[in-house]
C-alpha cells in the first residue's frame, strides 16, 4: 500500500470586526471545509459588540488574538499573519474577512489548483448573497502571462493573475516570510492591491473559478461606488503605493495610475456628496505626497503579543 499523501498544512487568517453573526457563519463554513485546518486565528479589531465571545465559543480550532485598538483590515491581516507563522507552522495561509463564507469545497479547490506547482498564491471566484460575481472583489488578471503559463493555469481551470483579494486568498507561508506582511498603516483599502502585486512579483498566482466563496456586504457595489469619508483612504494609500511600494514595475504603475485616476473621476461623478469627495481628494492627496507608511513594528508596537509576533516574523 502506497503512503498517504502528505497534506499541506493551512491555517485560515480571519479578521474580524463587530460583525458577531457573520463571523459565527465564516467560522462554522472553515470548520465545515472538505479539506481541513489545522487553525483559524481569528483577530478581534477591538469589536464592541461580542464577536470575540464567538470566537472562543468555536472551539479548539481557533487562535483569538484581541487587539486593544482598532487596525483596520491592513493591521489585522498583518497581525494575524504573524500569528499563525509565529505560533503554527503553516504551509500556506489563507485570508479572509469576517463577511466572508467559504462553501465547502473552496479550500479544497484552491489547494488542488496549486499542488506540485511553483505557484505562490491563489485567489476564490467571490460572489454575492444572489450568486453574482462580487465587482468589488475582481481579480486583475496577468497582463503578460507567456502561453505556457496560461494553458498550465488553464489545464487546472484556472487563470493567472496579477493582483487578487483578501476576500479568500492563499498565500504560501515561505513567501510571506520573505516579502514581509502586508503594511498595518494603509488601514483599509489597496491593502490587499499592494500585498498581492507583491507577492506575485516575480512569482506566479492563479484565479480559481470552482473555489467559491460568498461576500456578504450589505449591498452589491463595486470598487467605484460612493465611498464617502473612505475616498481618502484610497488617494493616501494609492499615491503610496505608486510612490513608495515596490509591488509594481514603473510600467505597471504607469498603466494602474491611469486606471486609477479614471476610477475616481467616476466616483466623483456618481457621487451625491462631492464636497465629501473632494475633502478626500485634498487630504489624500497631502497625505499620500508628504508621508509614508511607518514600519508594521512601529504601528503595531502597542499591541502585546501580537507585536511581538510582527517583530520577530519580520526581524
Amino acid at each position: 500500500m502506497s503512503p498517504s499523501p502528505v497534506r499541506p498544512r493551512v491555517v485560515a487568517v480571519v479578521v474580524a470586526y463587530n460583525r458577531r453573526d457573520l463571523l459565527a457563519e465564516v467560522l462554522h463554513a472553515l470548520a465545515a471545509q472538505r479539506a481541513p485546518l489545522a487553525c483559524v486565528v481569528v483577530v478581534d479589531n477591538a469589536s464592541t459588540d461580542d464577536s470575540a465571545d464567538v470566537a472562543r465559543s468555536a472551539g479548539e480550532l481557533v487562535d483569538l488574538v484581541s487587539l486593544s485598538r482598532n487596525t483596520g483590515g491592513a493591521g489585522g491581516f498583518a497581525a494575524g499573519m504573524a500569528v499563525a507563522l509565529d505560533r503554527h507552522d503553516p504551509d500556506w495561509l489563507w485570508l479572509m474577512d469576517d463577511d466572508t463564507v467559504p462553501e465547502p469545497g473552496a479550500l479544497e479547490a484552491l489547494l488542488a489548483a496549486v499542488d506540485g506547482t511553483d505557484l505562490v498564491a491563489a485567489g476564490s471566484r467571490v460572489v454575492w448573497t444572489d450568486g453574482t460575481e462580487h465587482p468589488m472583489n475582481t481579480p486583475r488578471p496577468k497582463p503578460f502571462a507567456s502561453r505556457r503559463e496560461r494553458a498550465a493555469a488553464a489545464r487546472r481551470g484556472g487563470i493567472p493573475i496579477r493582483s487578487t483579494s483578501f476576500v479568500s486568498m492563499l498565500v504560501r507561508a515561505d513567501v510571506v516570510r520573505r516579502v514581509g506582511l502586508p503594511i498595518a498603516d494603509y488601514f483599509i483599502w489597496n491593502d490587499d492591491f499592494e500585498y498581492s502585486t507583491r507577492v506575485l512579483r516575480g512569482r506566479r498566482g492563479v484565479h480559481v473559478p470552482a473555489s467559491v466563496v460568498v461576500h456578504k456586504t450589505k449591498v452589491l457595489g463595486s470598487t467605484d461606488a460612493d465611498p464617502g469619508p473612505r475616498f481618502y483612504y484610497e488617494v493616501r494609500n494609492k499615491l503610496w503605493m505608486f510612490r513608495r511600494s515596490t509591488s509594481l514595475s514603473p510600467f505597471e504603475k504607469l498603466v494602474y495610475g491611469g486606471s486609477s485616476v479614471r476610477r475616481w473621476v467616476r466616483t466623483f461623478l456618481r457621487s451625491g456628496d462631492r464636497d465629501v469627495l473632494r475633502d478626500g481628494w485634498r487630504r489624500g492627496r497631502r497625505d499620500g505626497m508628504r508621508t509614508r507608511p511607518r514600519p508594521n513594528a512601529m504601528s503595531l508596537a502597542d499591541l502585546g503579543e501580537a507585536a511581538d509576533a510582527v517583530a520577530r516574523v519580520e526581524a
